[in-house]
């Protein structure tokens, strides 16, 4: 396994980070366990999950309901301090009007309720599930420095952040003497490259931690849908992702299909060689790789080992530049 600093800080995290989501939601408690004790086994140090994620994603109207992170606090007993642990807040945790978003009230609780059901008494690193424009910018900061002080947080970080509301952040935490975000948490894939544009860059600049998540793009870039009329069992699309649903598009299964013989002649399965292909790019300082089964733990791995050759870069992105035709 490789590994990282995280950004700015002295933390070294795997390069290849477990995404929880699936735990409590999609998959049972024995078979989570079963996939934490494969990632640990592998050399993933690095564990990502949300206090909303559980089955209240699914309903009609998504409020978190905690499963995933009460599975981690009881799987980790006893091996808490081998992982680097992050989780979230933000996302609604109920239907009142103060039971979501980033005001110093929620935030304070919700850190409470994860430090509870995580059973650990502090959180490695805990980020903001995404931008709240109801709240300002410093209350939210003022309330993650007060856990940092507080000993509860040891580092803090964003999701879900354009660059500029980082930017913005920053310059507030620099005058106001609080603490800054020391990582970024975007959606990256070879389908989906805004951050390329502003993003990627302002990290690099100001030496930000970048946590990609939908690496494989929500599982569109797994090789196992051909249509939108082709959803197996089993998978996200069929156990009703709303979000991998806006990725199946004609153009999207065109793209799929122009990489999967670039990928085979390479060794790699498509989901594989999507994978690989974001951990090729220097800025990235984890990816983060939900699994359903043991067995795409160590896929996920087997593709982390994987060097891309310049040519082999240059390749994919004329097959990019191609699809696009010029247009990126």
């Amino acid at each position: 396994m490789n590994y990282k600093k995280l950004g700015r800080t002295g933390l070294q995290v795997s390069t290849l980070c477990l995404g929880t989501m699936s735990f409590g939601r999609w998959i049972d408690e024995k078979t989570s366990n079963a996939i934490l004790q494969q990632a640990l086994e592998h050399g993933i140090n690095f564990i990502d999950t949300a206090n909303f994620y559980g089955k209240g994603q699914d309903a009609e109207q998504p409020v978190g309901t905690g499963e995933c992170e009460e599975i981690l606090g009881r799987a980790l007993k006893g091996r808490r301090h081998d992982v680097v642990l992050a989780t979230k807040v933000g996302l609604a945790m109920g239907y009142g009007p103060n039971q979501s978003g980033l005001s110093r009230v929620h935030i304070m609780h919700q850190a409470e309720e994860s430090l509870r059901r995580l059973q650990t008494d502090y959180i490695d690193l805990y980020q903001v599930h995404r931008f709240d424009p109801r709240t300002p910018l410093e209350e939210t900061l003022r309330a993650l420095d007060d856990l940092v002080r507080q000993g509860k947080v040891r580092y803090i970080g964003c999701s879900n952040f354009a660059a500029w509301q980082i930017a913005k952040s920053y310059a507030i935490s620099e005058t106001r003497n609080l603490e800054k975000f020391v990582s970024v948490q975007p959606q990256y894939s070879l389908l989906v490259r805004d951050i390329e544009a502003e993003l990627l860059p302002f990290c690099q600049s100001e030496n930000v931690g970048v946590i990609v998540y939908s690496p494989m793009a929500r599982g569109m870039l797994s090789g196992k849908y051909k249509s939108s009329d082709d959803v197996p069992e089993e998978s996200r699309a069929f156990h009703g992702e709303r979000n991998l649903y806006k990725l199946f598009t004609p153009n999207n299964f065109r793209l799929v299909e122009r990489l999967r013989p670039v990928a085979e002649e390479s060794g790699l399965t498509v989901a594989q060689f999507a994978l690989a292909w974001v951990l090729s790019n220097p800025q990235i300082t984890s990816a983060i790789v939900g699994a359903t089964k043991t067995g795409h733990v160590s896929s996920a791995v087997e593709a982390g080992q994987y060097t891309f050759s310049n040519e082999l870069k240059e390749k994919v992105n004329q097959v990019l530049h191609d699809h696009t035709g010029g247009k990126e």
